[in-house]
């Protein structure tokens, strides 16, 4: 069981971290098969038996680990349509590609079969220094993948294996170039119409909240619109749900309430150009429930019809933080 001490220093931590973010150091590009790890984790951070938070029924979760220094920093993620495969994304430019194991009922409780990529540019060179920064990442109905990057502002689409893909840009509101440094697009889906919907980190709109943007795939103009998360909170990732709604994933850091976690559900007919934006909580994770840096969200549906989402966590590099994939079932 973790000391008061423990708790304020780890969330003393938690705030560096959201406060200094360093450039990533230049590591070579490689396409490899690596080792992960998966030890089970509980809902409840002292092991206490916690199975729901919300409208979240707990189904499982698994800490990863690997020796390979490349592994880390998990800051989008994908899941197939049967839940068999899974595809990160790193921001230090890298996809990684794995299976995920479960029990007869269903449950997550394992990893295997994992590969890292290097991300592409347009020539199909792999990324480097501040363009390799990879925050969202959304799959697209006719099989290609987004992706959107900090630090370099952009969206870029890619399609077939990612081993192999090259970046597409896609044209981007001009407005994106005023971002912060590390605080433009890290949320990222495809509404049911077929436009992308984008939410800036940390850039602020005018009429309050963070920029966000409703994007064509076909280049033309994006609409404007804001988000309003809740205080202390920001949107790191997004996920289509079934019935068309949108799901949100909000992250916040903070030295007083440490490392939280909240998931918003949108309704599809307040997603609009000019609107301000906001849901309705669906569940929060904070202490003394098992939470990090959450920064990767998927939604898919089961053999029975029901809503499951998965949360990844980003690392950020530091061993005092952790990669954690929680399954939960949406109860509707």
């Amino acid at each position: 069981m973790q000391t008061k001490a423990s708790r304020a220093a780890r969330a003393f931590n938690f705030a560096c971290v959201a406060i200094v973010m360093a450039l990533p150091a230049a590591e070579p590009a490689q396409a490899d098969p690596i080792a992960i790890d998966a030890r089970p984790v509980a809902l409840g951070e002292s092991g206490d038996t916690v199975s729901r938070v919300g409208a979240l029924d707990f189904l499982g979760g698994l800490e990863l680990t690997s020796p390979d220094r490349r592994f880390g920093g998990l800051s989008g993620l994908a899941i197939g349509a049967d839940g068999t495969r899974m595809t990160a994304i790193t921001d230090r430019g890298y996809w990684i590609e794995a299976r995920l194991d479960y029990d007869a009922a269903g449950r997550l409780v394992g990893i295997g079969d994992a590969a890292l990529y290097p991300i592409r540019d347009a020539a199909g060179q792999p990324l480097e220094g501040s363009w390799r920064d990879a925050e969202a990442l959304t799959r697209l109905a006719d099989g290609r993948r987004a992706v959107g990057f900090e630090r370099r502002h952009r969206i870029w689409l890619y399609g077939g294996d990612v081993a192999h893909a090259a970046g597409q840009a896609l044209a981007m509101p001009a407005e994106l170039g005023a971002a912060p440094n590390n605080g433009g697009i890290e949320a990222l889906t495809q509404l049911a119409d077929g436009r992308l919907l984008a939410l800036t980190e940390d850039f602020r709109a005018p009429e309050g909240g963070l920029r966000g943007w409703i994007i064509a795939l076909d280049g033309g103009a994006a609409a404007p619109l804001a988000y309003l998360p809740a205080p202390d909170f920001h949107p790191t990732a997004l996920a289509l749900l079934p019935d068309g709604d949108v799901l949100v994933l909000e992250r916040r850091f903070t030295v007083i309430a440490g490392p939280g976690a909240r998931l918003v559900r949108v309704a599809r007919a307040a997603i609009a150009p000019r609107a301000v934006v906001s849901g309705r909580e669906l569940g929060r994770l904070e202490a003394p429930l098992t939470v990090d840096n959450f920064e990767g969200l998927a939604v898919r549906r089961d053999a029975v019809g029901r809503t499951l989402i998965y949360l990844v966590s980003d690392d950020n590099f530091k061993p005092y933080q952790r990669t954690l994939l929680m399954q939960f079932r949406l109860a509707e």
